[in-house]
C-alpha cells in the first residue's frame, strides 16, 4: 500500500486565502520527508533515488548510520584538509614569531646562544599547530554544517520529532534540478519507496 502524501496547511488560512496580489504569500515548499521503520530501508531508498539521479538530499538517523552515508555519496571528509592547512598556518606563525622577535624585535645574547636558534622555537611551533587545528576544525565544521540554526524547516513536521528516537527519514529538497523539473513523477517515484510516510515540509 503506498503512502499517502501530506501537506501541511497554514493555521486559521485557506487555499481561497491566497492572492497574487493583496494576499498573504503562501508557503514555500522546502522538500519531502520520507520516514522509514529500519535504517536498511533507508539505505535502500537512499540509493534508488541517487541512482534515479536526485543529489539534493539528506539522511537523519537516530544513530550514525556508515551506510546512508555512502549511499548519498558522502566518500570523504573536508575536514582532513581544512585542518591540515590550518595547522600548517599556525606552525608557520609560531615559527615566524619567534624568529622575529629573536632575531629583530627583542634580540638577546643569551650564554651566547645565536639569536637564530631554532631548536628553542619547535615547543611554542607545535603549541600554536594544534591551536590553530583545533579552533580551525571547530569553525569549519559549525560552517559546513550551517551552524548556528535556531530553526529548521523540517522542525515543522510532526513525524520529524522521532528522527532521534526510533525512526530513520529522508529528505529531498525541493531545489533539486531533477525534482524542479518533474515534481509530478518526483512524488510518484518518492511513493513507490515503501516508506511509512511521505510529507511536503513547507519553509
Amino acid at each position: 500500500m503506498n503512502p499517502q502524501i501530506t501537506t501541511p496547511a497554514v493555521p486559521g488560512m485557506s487555499h481561497t486565502d491566497f492572492d497574487a496580489n493583496s494576499g498573504p504569500t503562501p508557503p514555500v515548499l522546502f522538500g519531502v520527508l520520507l520516514e522509514f521503520s529500519t535504517s536498511d530501508d533507508l539505505v535502500i531508498a537512499t540509493r534508488k533515488a541517487k541512482a534515479a539521479g536526485y543529489n539534493l538530499m539528506d539522511t537523519f538517523t537516530p544513530y550514525p548510520v556508515g551506510d546512508a552515508a555512502d549511499a548519498l555519496g558522502y566518500t570523504k571528509s573536508e575536514m582532513g584538509p581544512i585542518m591540515f592547512i590550518g595547522g600548517l598556518t599556525g606552525a608557520f606563525s609560531g615559527f615566524l614569531m619567534e624568529y622575529w622577535c629573536n632575531t629583530y624585535g627583542y634580540p638577546l645574547n643569551v650564554g651566547g646562544r645565536p639569536y637564530f636558534s631554532w631548536p628553542s622555537f619547535i615547543p611554542i611551533t607545535f603549541e600554536m599547530m594544534v591551536l590553530t587545528t583545533a579552533l580551525t576544525g571547530l569553525f569549519a565544521l559549525l560552517g559546513l554544517c550551517g551552524l548556528p540554526r535556531l530553526h529548521h524547516p523540517l522542525f515543522n513536521s510532526k513525524t520529524f520529532d522521532r528522527a532521534s528516537k526510533d525512526r530513520f527519514f529522508l529528505c529531498l529538497e525541493a531545489e533539486d534540478p531533477k525534482y524542479k523539473a518533474d515534481p509530478t513523477g518526483t512524488l510518484a517515484f518518492l511513493k513507490d519507496l515503501h516508506a511509512l510516510s511521505v510529507e511536503e515540509v513547507m519553509e
